[in-house]
């Protein structure tokens, strides 16, 4: 041992220098170590991304160890290892990989794989977030980048036919007007569809408010950062009873901490009508006239040629500013902007401004352990309300009159031409003159509305891996105004009535506090994420009575009642999720939530609203790790029961009073009261319950330049609202809204997004999604009654109570109920001559049957961004397949009797009644039903960006823009897209080309 010791010293000795220098060559390390250390191999290669260039900076792990290496400026690494270890190789942005080396492999070349920006977002879900590839249920996230382009005056416009699934169709045209949101399919009959809002965690109260035709319209869009819908039941049965028609949840945007930005965007242009409503012109009218009318009816002709229309509608201005400062103060991030909106309507007289403030501040205490959000914002809104029996009595008119009258038997009523009768009064058997209806009436609203609250969250020093979150929200918002008519205005000159005011505030308080525990457990290679809260929402509603004032300007012949209409309704609730994670490829989520509500009684107050999912990442399994195809692939199924009490009255399950309508009311000498009467009531009243399942399917190719999502779900709503006949002396009235039936909504789901072209100065995008949506009531009485059609439902205008549509088991919601028309050996139809379908010889209501629906089968939307050097242009598209539309402008005035009316009086027709020549209404024809499929492009969106200008100006940006483009379809009507599936006095959706410019400073 003497002797060979100083050998190997004198040996290691001899090497040192070459040891030194050696430190810069992986080979001659390689040889050193492995003569010291027979255990340990070296293993070398280089690193390259999916492009083959090499990849710097790429940390190389054993794996269980802290022990590593990283490559150099040509990607190459090396690194002293045991035979049998496995390598972990991690870059930013790019996906991790493993190797095992099993104790041969002494050479690896790795390709690392972009990682999805998609799949690494943050999407919002109730009482927390997730990355988007960790999600276990049907949740779709928008953000801004995808929104819908132009002047958007409400924020869910920014979804249209961005979401598979999601239908949003607007009321119209008019400016604020809303929409209505569906989400896989309507759950309700006779309460709400309307899906759960939920702003920077504030659920919001979704019931009307006076003055105000839309509540999402108070908010700037401008402010939004993004969307996330919870579409299925594993998602959204953490909000419970209210969850049933799907969640939105909004994130507005939030402050950074950093140097003051300000950012100043303006949208500026003109919108005009599309379309008209196609009704005789003049020369038709008189030829039509000339060759059926009487003597007297021809003399009733004027000598004008007047398109009402015309008269009507106007090219409007639209304006869009939103002026934002983002910066911090000493560490405190902040956002403040304001926004003013002036939007004219189509209709003359109709107006929106809005001026909307919002600050947002997200400071950190106590070493970042404290994270504070306050958010509050304000908005103004002004209304003028056209009259909208404009547009109706606009396509009734006799065009062969002039808009104003030439005889002094006119002046009592401002001098405008009205049909008058014998007496030289008002005919109001008639339509009134629409150019009348809109400068003599006027509809003047006020809404404020604060939206504000405060969020807390705390992460324990002591156990950094428990936060507790705590959120103050309250939404107060008063709507007021005042319909005023001139006192020579026709309708009020017979009525006598003037001068209505009407108010109404609302306070939405909420109060949320939950914990959460999130926990990597590397021994057994598992996450714990465990959220148990606590919430409460109050709602108060409180509108109120005034005396309506007669046009004479005397004492009020309407007396205001001596009670405010109050409404109140408390909701508390418990919930609780569990998420857990194995080795990160193994999913599972479950959670359970109990509601208690006042609008039902104590019997009936609880629900509880559980739910479970799971998820399974098999790309990262190794049998799939090294696929070069599939980037991505996640299986998903869920299950959950979700509820529903928006719609539903407040207090119907207890006998109450209410005030009786306007056409109800008692005489005490000169003056009109309206009472308090019984209120029909159900004890035992409860609310909709929605069971549903999921399965979905998450699949990226080429490194996820294509990605695609395919869910298909199963949901059935029990204890279904539905109004029924009740025996006459059971209750407080002939119907009652009570817990009858059951309904099912089955679908597929699929959206797919692809990156065509990805270079340095040329990058394009398409994305498009389809909805495959079954609709079927499959109960609707207590008691089956296999002799029962069913309920009606689907008023239209013309015959008094008539109905189109109607409720039947079986069928789906909005289902027609007609006659199937007859048809000449033209092909045209025959007026009266109807199917005798169960040919018993008699054409009666038994013959009429369930024909189509107003829901589409298939709801569909589509868009495409091009991006070159500093110029963009996007498109984006939707429509449906399968939805029908009943004509009612047809069906009421595209008959004889409608223009040659025998009450003294002419209006116009429909041309339709050139092609029938009816003489009589066919209300019940299936004539009249016609397949409103559609697609329409939406929006055109060109702009450029000149970037940096000056020291001041950062960015400059320049847009054009065109809103509505084009519609295809084989709908004969003014529009396709009506939400109830009837078309009449429809306000036509406007085409709008805007200019735009953006300034960052």
């Amino acid at each position: 041992m003497k002797k060979t010791l100083p050998l190997r010293l004198c040996y290691a000795l001899m090497l040192a220098p070459a040891l030194g220098s050696a430190m810069a060559s992986p080979n001659v390390n390689h040889y050193l170590i492995t003569k010291i250390s027979k255990a340990d191999v070296t293993v070398t290669g280089t690193i390259t991304d999916d492009t083959g260039m090499p990849l710097p900076g790429v940390t190389v792990t054993i794996k269980g160890t802290t022990k590593g290496s990283t490559t150099d400026v040509d990607g190459v690494y090396s690194i002293v290892t045991p035979a049998d270890a496995t390598l972990v190789f991690q870059f930013i942005g790019f996906v991790k990989q493993e190797v095992t080396l099993n104790g041969k492999i002494t050479k690896v070349n790795i390709t690392l794989k972009p990682e999805s920006k998609v799949l690494n977002e943050v999407v919002v879900i109730g009482y927390g977030t997730k990355a988007k590839k960790d999600l276990t249920g049907s949740i779709a996230s928008v953000n801004q980048k995808d929104f819908l382009k132009g002047p958007i005056a409400s924020p869910e416009q920014l979804l249209t036919g961005k979401v598979a699934g999601v239908q949003i169709v607007s009321n119209g045209g008019a400016p604020g007007a809303g929409a209505n949101i569906l989400i896989r399919g309507g759950s309700s009959l006779n309460a709400s569809n309307y899906p759960l809002i939920v702003i920077d965690g504030v659920q919001m109260d979704n019931g009307s408010l006076a003055g105000s035709q839309n509540p999402l319209s108070r908010i700037d869009p401008k402010d939004i950062e993004s969307f996330s819908i919870l579409k299925d039941a594993s998602s959204a049965a953490i909000y419970g009873s209210r969850a049933t028609n799907g969640v939105v949840i909004i994130t507005t945007k939030k402050g950074v901490d950093d140097k003051l930005k300000v950012n100043f965007t303006t949208s500026n242009g003109v919108q005009q009508i599309i379309k008209k409503v196609d009704v005789l012109s003049a020369d038709q009218f008189r030829a039509y006239v000339n060759a059926n009318g009487t003597q007297a009816q021809k003399d009733m002709m004027g000598n004008a040629s007047t398109d009402w229309q015309n008269e009507i509608y106007q090219k409007a201005f639209t304006t869009d500013n939103s002026l934002s400062l983002t910066g911090g103060i000493k560490k405190l991030p902040y956002r403040a902007s304001v926004g003013y909106l002036n939007q004219d309507g189509i209709v003359r007289t109709d107006n929106m401004k809005r001026v909307a403030t919002a600050l947002s501040l997200t400071p950190k205490f106590f070493k970042n352990s404290l994270s504070v959000e306050a958010n509050g914002r304000f908005s103004n809104i002004k209304n003028s309300f056209s009259n909208g029996g404009a547009i109706g009595s606009a396509i009734s008119f006799d065009p062969t009159q002039t808009i104003y009258g030439n005889d002094s038997k006119y002046d009592k009523y401002g001098g405008y031409y009205q049909w008058l009768d014998n007496k030289g009064d008002w005919n109001n058997q008639t339509t009134a003159n629409p150019v009348a209806l809109l400068n003599q009436n006027s509809n003047h609203s006020t809404v404020n509305q604060f939206l504000g609250n405060l969020r807390l969250d705390y992460k324990f020093p002591f156990l950094p891996a428990l936060k507790a979150n705590l959120n103050v929200g309250y939404d107060y918002s008063k709507g007021e105004g005042q319909t005023i008519a001139d006192a020579d205005a026709a309708p009020q000159y017979y009525n006598r009535y003037q001068n209505a005011k009407y108010s109404q505030e609302r306070i939405n308080k909420s109060f949320d506090f939950f914990f959460n525990y999130n926990k990597d457990i590397k021994s057994i290679e598992s996450s714990l994420d465990a959220t148990a809260g606590y919430t409460y929402q109050d709602v108060l509603s409180n509108q109120g009575n005034y005396a309506t004032y007669t046009t004479d300007g005397s004492e009020q012949t309407l007396a205001a009642t001596p009670y405010p209409n109050k409404q109140q309704n408390t909701m508390v609730s418990f919930f609780g999720r569990l998420n857990y994670t194995l080795k990160d490829k193994y999913l599972l989520q479950a959670s359970m939530r109990a509601d208690g509500s006042s609008r039902f009684s104590p019997e009936k107050r609880w629900g509880y609203f559980p739910s479970i999912s799971g998820a399974w990442k098999v790309n990262l399994e190794d049998f799939m790790k090294d696929s070069k195809t599939i980037s991505d692939f996640k299986l998903r199924a869920g299950w959950g029961v979700t509820g529903q009490q928006d719609g539903i009255a407040n207090y119907g399950y207890i006998p109450v009073y209410g005030l009786s309508t306007s056409t109800a009311q008692y005489q005490f000498g000169d003056t009109f009261y309206q009472m308090y009467r019984p209120v029909a009531y159900d004890a035992n009243l409860k609310w909709e319950e929605t069971k549903a399942f999921n399965i979905g399917m998450d699949l990226g190719f080429a490194n996820n330049r294509i990605t695609a999502t395919i869910d298909a779900y199963n949901k059935n709503t029990s204890d279904l609202l539905s109004i029924i006949p009740v025996p006459a002396g059971a209750n407080f009235s002939n119907m009652l809204l009570t817990n009858v039936g059951s309904l099912n909504n089955k679908g597929i789901e699929l959206t797919v997004n692809t990156i065509p072209v990805s270079k340095k100065d040329l990058t394009w995008n398409i994305g498009f999604n389809v909805g495959f949506n079954k609709n079927e009531i499959t109960k609707l009485s207590l008691v089956e009654d296999p002799t029962s059609p069913g309920v009606l439902t689907g008023g239209i205008t013309g015959g008094t109570g008539s109905s189109v549509q109607i409720y039947s088991v079986g069928h789906p919601v909005g289902s027609y109920y007609m006659y199937q028309q007859v048809y000449d050996a033209a092909g045209k139809p025959i007026e009266g001559a109807y199917v005798d379908r169960n040919k018993d010889g008699i054409l009666n209501n038994q013959d009429l049957y369930q024909y189509k629906s107003s829901n589409p089968d298939v709801t569909f939307g589509a868009n495409t961004s091009l991006n070159y050097k500093k110029w963009t242009a996007s498109m984006s598209f939707h429509g449906s397949l399968g939805n029908y539309v009943y004509n009612n402008v047809y069906s009421n005035r595209g008959v004889n009797t409608t223009l040659l009316n025998p009450l003294n009086f002419l209006a116009n027709a429909s041309t339709n009644l050139l092609t029938t020549g009816f003489n009589g209404t066919q209300f019940n024809s299936d004539y009249y039903l016609q397949n409103a499929s559609f697609f329409r492009m939406d929006n055109f969106n060109l702009g450029y960006n000149f970037g940096k200008i000056n020291k001041a100006i950062s960015n400059l940006s320049l847009t054009a823009n065109v809103q509505n483009v084009f519609t295809i379809t084989k709908y004969t009507g003014l529009d396709p897209e009506i939400s109830n599936g009837i078309d009449y006095n429809f306000y036509p959706r406007p085409r709008t080309f805007t200019l735009g410019v953006g300034v960052d400073f």
